[in-house]
């Protein structure tokens, strides 16, 4: 199904773990690294499209996923001759696609790349979002920079305050765990020294501040 210039309509995800990672695939039999992607059959939507190639290429359900966001328009791309089977030659111009960004709301074990008989990829991983585009075919590195450019405003906020406190949990065990047991294992410590990791700040066993004290701040998100 092409459209009057020749271009076939396509869909592209972009699927993103908990940690604003993306699922970065290697095409079968190749050294090519991509996004998922697949044609838009006759009577589907650019959605059900969408769903339809998730399960197809990474073995996801709809349940697994949450949409953040898609594309406001088509992205083109021109096929090079040589890729474009000889019959096709002179009305096959490329692809259009609409973009999804994804979050992925299920576990990494829910990825399956066997889940049909046609496998598009043989490994995966998780990559930063602002993937190398070195290692992508070199006529769709223009779309994949348009498509990640775009998406990137809808990246969900990483919660740093949440980190923050967890570190200070961390913290706080290891510093309980030192009181009761002394120096880490491979501290080497002068004759008669102790083994105090925060000598400037009072332990859990010290007396709580005031009630009228101003609560302790936390860094903002960037």
């Amino acid at each position: 199904m092409l459209d009057r210039d020749g271009f076939r309509p396509n869909v592209g995800i972009i699927l993103l773990n908990q940690r604003n990672q993306v699922f970065w695939g290697k095409r079968i039999r190749t050294h090519s690294w991509q996004f998922p992607q697949g044609g838009i059959d006759r009577g589907e939507s650019p959605e059900q499209a969408m769903y339809r190639e998730l399960h197809e290429e990474v073995g996801l359900q709809p349940e697994h996923v949450r949409i953040m966001a898609r594309t406001r328009d088509w992205l083109r791309y021109e096929v090079p001759d040589r890729f474009i089977r000889r019959d096709a030659r002179g009305h096959y111009k490329g692809q259009k696609q609409i973009w999804y960004l994804l979050q992925l709301v299920g576990h990494d074990w829910d990825l399956n790349l066997r889940a049909t008989d046609h496998p598009e990829f043989d490994a995966w991983r998780w990559h930063d979002y602002w993937v190398p585009l070195d290692v992508v075919v070199e006529f769709k590195r223009g779309v994949y920079e348009m498509a990640l450019t775009e998406l990137a405003r809808y990246l969900p906020r990483q919660d740093f305050r949440n980190r923050f406190l967890r570190s200070n949990v961390r913290a706080r065990e290891f510093e309980r765990h030192t009181l009761d047991h002394g120096a880490p294992a491979g501290l080497d410590l002068p004759p008669g020294g102790s083994f105090d990791p925060h000598p400037d700040i009072p332990s859990a066993s010290d007396e709580p501040p005031p009630k009228n004290s101003a609560p302790s701040s936390f860094p903002t998100p960037r």
